[in-house]
């Protein structure tokens, strides 16, 4: 590399919900790249976190794996608890953790008048009360560090609806409405508090499957609404929220950045 890391985070600690895989997975690593002074690593899985602590712990980064599920707060606590003692104060903070939460399906099948009212604690609880959870336990040390980063992954569900996601946009549009509250909230603390919001991203199935499945008229059909024909990759996330945890996104605040490969462009 030639002259400074642009993206350099200057040694603060990290912690990234459901970062056992896919995008989480990425932005875990790529915090770690850009000189994170450690990574709790989080997954409801604790053998993922693991995997994936171990990784950031061989890039010769401080790692460490915290499994929680992100909607029990006294859980959430206790892991900023062991990271402060362990890494050090969390400093940044990126709410990945979401779908339909840590065992639940995303049956995106029926109309919302047609779902069980049951259903819908799983988007909720996971993609709005979890934000809240771990931004409540990691905004104090914030303030009295007086700097931080947040960044909260949404969904362009929550920008634009979709149909058959109606609760699921609700709780990414809420999400992202809390981001523009807590980045007003905190900015005099120095932290900065950005949401960015996903569409498609190829996490969820093996290159084998997704090969197959790119065959389909499905698949057809939804890459014809991209402007950039493909799916985004969780390398794609990753530097985006490398970006708005470093210190040159020290003046974004309380902004929802589409990465969707052009697939809407409103608001």
């Amino acid at each position: 590399m030639i002259g400074e890391d642009v993206l350099d985070l200057g040694g603060q600690v990290a912690l990234v919900t459901g970062a056992g895989k896919g995008a989480g997975r990425a932005i875990a690593i790529e915090l770690a790249k850009h000189n994170a002074g450690g990574v709790a690593v989080n997954d409801f899985a604790a053998d993922r976190a693991e995997a994936v602590a171990e990784e950031i712990c061989a890039m010769g980064v401080p790692a460490i794996a915290v499994p929680f599920d992100v909607c029990d707060l006294d859980a959430v606590r206790g892991a900023l608890a062991k990271a402060g003692s362990e890494l050090g104060v969390v400093t940044v903070l990126v709410n990945n953790a979401g779908m339909a939460g840590p065992t639940g399906d995303m049956a995106l099948t029926k109309t919302f008048w047609e779902e069980d009212p049951g259903e819908w604690d799983k988007y909720v609880n996971t993609n709005l009360f979890g934000v809240f959870n771990c931004c409540h336990a990691a905004l104090p040390a914030m303030v009295e560090a007086k700097k931080g980063r947040i960044v909260n992954i949404v969904s362009d569900s929550g920008r634009v609806g979709e149909p058959r996601q109606a609760v699921y946009s609700a709780a990414k549009a809420g999400a992202a409405g809390f981001t523009r509250s807590i980045a007003k909230e905190t900015g005099r603390y120095g932290i900065t508090c950005n949401a960015v919001a996903l569409s498609s991203i190829q996490t969820m199935m093996t290159d084998e499957q997704f090969a197959a499945f790119q065959q389909t008229d499905g698949y057809k059909a939804q890459i014809s609404r991209y402007t950039i024909r493909r799916w985004g990759q969780p390398d794609d996330v990753a530097a985006l929220v490398a970006f708005l945890c470093s210190n040159r996104a020290s003046w974004i605040t309380g902004q929802t950045y589409p990465l969707n490969g052009g697939y809407s462009m409103t608001q």
